[in-house]
Order: structure tokens, then sequence, then C-alpha cells
């Protein structure tokens, strides 16, 4: 068994077998999930300071912000599995 990971932005990795969503950060709902997060102690800043463009849920309830666009960390994420699907077959 081989573990896949995912570049998040600036040299950040994460497994990519335990990512459950990848999703914008403007909606109040989602904000109201980092903050949860945040006082439960679940929340990994790797944005180093800059902008949350994507908010990554994964399994362990851990809630990741990265600066790298959700498309991107999607994009990586289907570069990374042997049998992603292109976007021309949908």
């Amino acid at each position: 068994m081989t573990i896949k990971l995912i570049n998040i932005g600036f040299g950040n990795i994460v497994s990519a077998s335990r990512i459950i969503a990848i999703v914008s950060p403007e909606s109040a709902p989602i904000k109201r999930v980092v903050s949860e997060a945040r006082e439960r102690g679940l929340l990994i800043d790797a944005t180093y300071g800059r902008r949350t463009r994507a908010v990554i849920v994964a399994d362990s309830g851990h809630i990741i912000l990265s600066a790298v666009q959700p498309e991107t960390v999607k994009h990586r994420l289907q570069a990374r599995e042997p049998n992603a699907e292109s976007p021309e077959a949908e």
C-alpha cells in the first residue's frame, strides 16, 4: 500500500486518502466550520499568512486551510490517481 501525498502550497503536503472535501472558504457555513475547528484545536493553517483560498476537510475531523485554489488542489489530486477520469470524458 502506497501513501499518495498532495502538495497544498508552500511545500505543505497532505495525505490524499484522508481528504473528504475541498471547498471554498467564502460561505457562512464553511466559516463556521473553520471557527469551530479553531476552538477545538483541529485547525491546521497552511496559508503562511496569505489569503485562504481552499478549506480541506480531513476524515480525522481536521480542517486544513490552504492558499491554493480548490481547483488547483483538485487537479493535483487527480494527477496522482492512476485511474483519474480526464475532463474530456465528462
